[in-house]
């Protein structure tokens, strides 16, 4: 019983988590910019983080020294804010499908970073599997050329989210010890909190204040859409369905992410569904799949 429940935590926060890219693609139609998108999506987020950080912590016997707060800050900062602007930057290029695909490479790169940085073995399988992965993200890159026939724009837009694939790996490898130091929703909540003061940093900095508040209601919407569905729910819908079944199976469910969004964009946002879009879904899926089993 309790893993059944497990197992339906974990896909409705990756299905929720799915819908990030959606509401962003729809924001982009009424012309609002990617940092004061990101902006109210964290302005909405950050009362509930903030309650997050306090009650998962309230108990805790931990006090947490200045070297736990410089990590908390770098990988708020890297793995939170730096990731969701160039996530959003990329998605104004290219499709929701390929952008959830793109981003769900990141096993790969955090093997990498594991051989590079702590010395660990790759197994041939692991190596097979990376290779299965990007053959599988080059079809989906032709993919969406083919659709948009814009080259040079699939190909900025797939560097820029890339890019935020990378800063994400860099924080989950990071992140290991805090969260077994601290746990997972309170590292969790302090470093989006991080994340979320920086936005407001950079939107200050860029914008005008008086922009915010010009917007159509859509984008209002689409914002707190997004950081109510898309940011606070798949926190803590991951955090218990992680403590029910344990990290691996939330992993493995969280294989319908890729695919919920290709639907989500096909349904909502009317993008293209092709053979090579599925053949390359696929390929990326069973890549992602064979590195992250624990025989690689």
């Amino acid at each position: 019983m309790l893993a059944n429940r497990g197992i339906l935590l974990a896909f409705l926060a990756s299905a929720a988590f799915s819908m990030k890219a959606i509401f962003v693609k729809l924001a982009y139609i009424h012309g609002v910019d990617a940092v004061l998108l990101l902006a109210l999506r964290m302005a909405f987020s950050l009362p509930a983080l903030l309650v997050a950080a306090w009650w998962s912590g309230r108990n805790s016997e931990l006090a947490l020294t200045p070297r736990d707060w410089r990590n908390i800050i770098l990988l708020g900062f890297v793995g939170y804010y730096l990731s969701s602007l160039l996530d959003f930057l990329g998605l104004a290029y290219v499709s929701a499908g390929l952008e959830r695909l793109i981003l769900f490479l990141y096993p790969t790169v955090v093997v990498l970073i594991s051989v590079y940085m702590f010395g660990k073995s790759i197994s041939r399988r692991a190596i097979f599997a990376m290779v299965l992965s990007y053959v599988g993200i080059g079809i989906a890159f032709v993919h969406d050329i083919e659709i948009t026939g814009d080259h040079q724009a699939t190909m900025i837009g797939g560097g820029l989210i890339f890019l935020c694939m990378i800063t994400y790996a860099v924080y989950l490898v990071g992140s290991g010890q805090m969260t077994n130091r601290m746990g997972a929703t309170r590292f969790a909540a302090l470093a989006t909190t991080v994340a979320a003061v920086s936005v407001m940093i950079h939107f200050m900095l860029a914008s005008p204040l008086v922009e915010a508040v010009q917007q159509p209601w859509q984008v209002y919407a689409y914002a707190a859409g997004m950081a109510v569905l898309s940011t606070i729910l798949p926190i803590f819908l991951t955090a218990k369905a992680i403590q029910l079944i344990g990290a691996s199976k939330v992993s493995i469910v969280g294989s319908i992410g890729p695919v919920a969004t290709i639907f989500f964009g096909w349904l909502i946002l009317g993008e293209d569904v092709s053979v090579e879009q599925m053949v390359g879904a696929a390929f990326v899926l069973g890549g992602v799949m064979l590195v992250s089993s624990k025989k690689a």
